[in-house]
């Protein structure tokens, strides 16, 4: 009888259950109607969200410069170096004549050749002046040069001698002044004639920075010489949604399969105007030069060329509250589900911030550490209680045998009867 009675009360305490269930799940503003049933959740976190643009770029010189000739005024003689030569600043690049030169020694010599014949005619001058001088008496009879006595701008007849000599000893140091302005005239035409001379053979054009030599042009058309910097810089091109977000200065990190450590740089210069025409048939692309900053310690050399994977960043936050995007929802507004300490489901409407990388900043909202809603399996009621999966790996036997008779008693009817 026993037996009998012990599956009686299984089958009573089973119909009890069943009973109670259907009851609560029927009534009217149950809780059980209003439970969600919450499989995904996460917690606001204290994150780095990193916008970025992912483009390709390729390994190029910073610069380019190019070297010109004007062969219609001066001859070419030879070059001095060779395509792919290192050269320095000051490196001489090739050697030339110029037929400027003869024209320009004959001009200067026909100049020193004036100024030394002024230079005669005033010591003649000079000395008329002396000579008269000394025949200048108190009443004044010789006979006076045409010259003189024009310069002098004096009425000899009328003029006292010692008007006279004050007027001659005037004259004179005029004269004097003159003749040393030529000589010192002379000085420079013979100093710019020698420099010339030592021209004459050969002038040699240098470079003007550090570099590599490109190209050369042996046919010297301009540019008869090209030279690239030692510098590399990465080039590619955005297309018009990343111009909308690139800036000149922005950070950017690159890497390549031929190369273990990344390169880090900055955004150095944007193309305004698309590389090619624009065209309703082909989506413009804007060329950009990114710099490679230098290490200090000393890297495998770039090979220019080489292909590499860019990253720009466009905006970085650090240290802000971060849920992931699926978390968000949308009606007139932005909000998201927090689940509460007391088992509720509660609406909360945000304020956004930066959205990247699958995260979403949040500005105004649930605070770090707060627990929030995932993708929810079905619409979710503001207020609604929740319940979760039962974590089996943390269900253990040896946890349920040390409950007493009264406690499993106990929480089975708190399992049943409370709402």
């Amino acid at each position: 009888m026993s037996g009998k009675w012990k599956i009686a009360a299984v089958s009573i305490a089973s119909i009890v259950l069943i009973t109670v269930n259907l009851y609560l799940i029927e009534k009217k503003e149950s809780k059980v109607e209003r439970t969600v049933f919450v499989e995904n959740w996460t917690k606001v976190k204290k994150d780095t969200i990193t916008d970025t643009i992912q483009t390709n770029g390729v390994i190029k010189p910073v610069e380019e410069y190019d070297i010109y000739f004007d062969a219609k005024k001066n001859d070419f003689k030879k070059f001095l170096v060779k395509e792919g030569d290192a050269i320095t600043a000051g490196s001489s690049l090739f050697e030339y004549t110029t037929t400027e030169l003869d024209a320009l020694k004959a001009d200067l010599e026909a100049e020193k050749t004036a100024a030394e014949g002024e230079m005669a005619g005033i010591e003649e001058y000079i000395g008329k002046l002396r000579s008269y001088q000394g025949t200048v008496t108190s009443e004044p009879e010789t006979a006076i040069d045409e010259s003189v006595e024009k310069n002098l701008n004096i009425d000899i007849t009328t003029s006292s001698s010692d008007l006279i000599r004050s007027n001659i000893e005037q004259e004179m140091y005029k004269q004097e002044l003159e003749k040393n302005r030529l000589n010192e005239k002379v000085k420079m035409l013979d100093a710019k004639l020698s420099s010339i001379e030592e021209q004459s053979s050969a002038i040699e054009t240098t470079s003007e920075a550090d570099g590599v030599v490109k190209n050369i042009n042996k046919n010297l058309n301009n540019p008869i010489i090209s030279i690239v910097s030692t510098n590399m810089a990465i080039e590619g091109d955005f297309s018009e949604e990343e111009m909308k977000k690139a800036e000149v200065g922005m950070t950017i990190k690159a890497s390549s399969s031929g190369s273990k450590k990344a390169l880090k740089g900055t955004i150095g210069r944007i193309h305004s105007y698309p590389a090619e025409e624009p065209s309703l048939k082909k989506d413009n692309r804007f060329p950009f030069q990114a710099l490679i900053k230098p290490e200090d310690e000393e890297t495998e050399p770039l090979l220019v060329g080489s292909k590499v994977n860019l990253t720009v960043i466009t905006n970085e936050k650090a240290g802000v509250s971060s849920i992931p995007i699926e978390a968000v929802h949308y009606q007139k507004q932005p909000y998201i589900y927090k689940l509460t300490n007391k088992g509720h489901v509660d609406k909360h409407y945000i304020t956004k911030g930066l959205k990247a990388e699958g995260k979403q900043e949040i500005i105004k909202g649930p605070s770090v550490g707060d627990v929030i809603l995932l993708e929810p399996n079905a619409a979710v009621k503001d207020h609604s209680y929740f319940i979760t999966p039962i974590q089996f790996e943390k269900v253990k036997a040896g946890t349920y045998k040390k409950f007493t008779s009264r406690e499993k008693v106990r929480y089975l009817l708190l399992g049943i009867l409370e709402k």
